[in-house]
């Protein structure tokens, strides 16, 4: 579909006269849409079709569009179009795209903002990425206590268009610090006359600058907020991050997680936009890790060399043992980061996921020990390797648990990103863990050299 509205347009666009055409087929498109279709024109035709939308239109189709895409556009249009298009893009949209372009380009742009704009630009481009100053937007609307409902709400009229967020008024003092934050609800059901002061709970619920994200958007969810506001040292407000700025951040982090527990380092960008080289560069590190990890296993195996040849049929449930081993901790670690990432457990609970761990390893073990028997007896050998199998499933698959519940909760301790235990590494560490158990326990039941 968005090819052939693309074709369209740029048919429209070729034709004198058909800017009144172009316009009345992409006004009932969604902002996301039409970005989409902005990308499939021709590049002549982008711009004369940015150009030809109304600023506040064209600014929201820019936001949905890479930030090099952004300025290429903005610097390609004469400076009477993209000047209001820039101004008419919210704040934290702008902060990504300075970040982004160099530094040059960025003055340029800078300069078509107001001076006061400006310096609010300027102290978002000072957070650090990954935290909630970062991600912030000025694009708020801001009123003092002492004002009453009435004028408020005529103070909401004049400025809702320019605000990202209308559904909180945030209130301020003389010094800029936030005191309360009032919702449209409660101002449409207040009294007219009545003071903000006298309608405020005076209980904000804000984060610092400097609180990572992730922390954000789990405060975020916990209230059921659209927005949050961000706050400095002092107390003074800064901007408000929304719900869909987190919702990007949820979504990236789950996708880094999930790309670090498939045993790589995650991408920047998406998969088709990755080199090659770079997905090599990505993924190469862990496998020589793993394959670092793997070489002890084969060292295992060879230690005990003499107990493989006094009961070769042993040989014949390594694999079993130590994919049970491996799957276990893999399921263990998957839940634990997440559980971690929401807030659900932290390392404050460690003795009770490791003691939770304890118990559902050794009901696992139990079931799949008794599993490994059953298998030694079809194969004919239970009379004596299965004992011995069974009973190693079970220690392993208790190993694999505990081992698993430990590590994402000292990592994250640490301060290291508890993801980084893939479900390769936890494997790989299982692997040699539960050979040596298993051979350990064989001599030792079968009384074997």
């Amino acid at each position: 579909m968005r090819e052939r509205i693309a074709s369209e347009i740029d048919e429209a666009l070729a034709r004198p006269g058909g800017e009144a055409e172009l316009l009345e087929k992409v006004s009932p498109l969604p902002l996301f849409d039409l970005s989409e279709v902005v990308l499939e024109v021709e590049p002549e035709s982008r711009l004369k079709l940015v150009s030809l939308l109304p600023a506040d239109i064209a600014a929201g189709v820019l936001e949905y569009l890479e930030p090099e895409e952004q300025y290429r556009i903005l610097h390609k249009l004469s400076k009477e179009v993209a000047k209001p298009l820039l101004n008419a893009m919210s704040s934290d949209a702008v902060v990504d795209m300075l970040l982004a372009i160099h530094p040059h380009q960025a003055e340029r742009l800078l300069a078509w903002l107001p001076k006061e704009y400006r310096d609010k630009i300027d102290e978002l481009m000072t957070f650090p990425e990954g935290t909630a100053g970062s991600l912030a937007t000025v694009d708020y609307i801001a009123v003092r206590e002492s004002w009453t409902v009435e004028r408020t709400l005529e103070h909401i009229r004049k400025v809702a268009n320019e605000a990202e967020v209308v559904s909180y008024a945030y209130v301020v003092n003389a010094m800029g610090q936030l005191t309360d934050v009032v919702s449209m609800r409660e101002l449409i059901l207040a009294d007219p006359k009545a003071r903000l002061g006298d309608i405020a709970n005076n209980y904000v619920i804000s984060v610092k600058a400097h609180t990572d994200q992730e922390e954000a958007a789990r405060i975020l969810s916990q209230y059921d907020f659209v927005a949050l506001p961000v706050v400095d040292d002092k107390g003074r407000l800064i901007g408000v991050v929304t719900v869909d700025d987190l919702f990007d951040v949820v979504r990236d982090e789950a996708t880094e997680d999930v790309q670090k527990l498939g045993g790589s380092q995650p991408l920047e960008g998406s998969y088709f936009e990755t080199p090659v080289g770079v997905l090599f560069r990505k993924r190469v590190v862990w496998l020589l890790v793993l394959f670092a990890g793997q070489a002890y296993t084969s060292t295992v195996i060879r230690h005990f060399e003499s107990t493989l040849a006094e009961a070769v049929a042993l040989a014949f449930f390594i694999p079993l043992l130590i994919g049970t081993g491996g799957n276990t901790g893999s399921q263990t670690v998957a839940i634990l980061v997440r559980s971690l990432a929401v807030g659900e457990v932290g390392f404050g609970d460690m003795l009770r996921v490791l003691g939770r761990e304890l118990a559902t390893g050794a009901l696992l073990g139990v079931t799949l020990g008794a599993a490994t028997y059953l298998r030694a007896v079809s194969m004919g050998l239970g009379y004596e390797i299965g004992p011995v199998v069974a009973v190693s499933g079970l220690f392993i698959v208790v190993w694999a648990a505990v081992v698993a519940g430990f590590l994402p909760l000292m990592l994250h301790r640490l301060r290291v990103d508890p993801a980084l235990v893939s479900g390769p590494l936890i494997t790989t560490i299982v692997d040699g863990t539960g050979l040596f158990l298993y051979f350990t326990l064989a001599r030792i039941m079968l009384g074997l050299a």
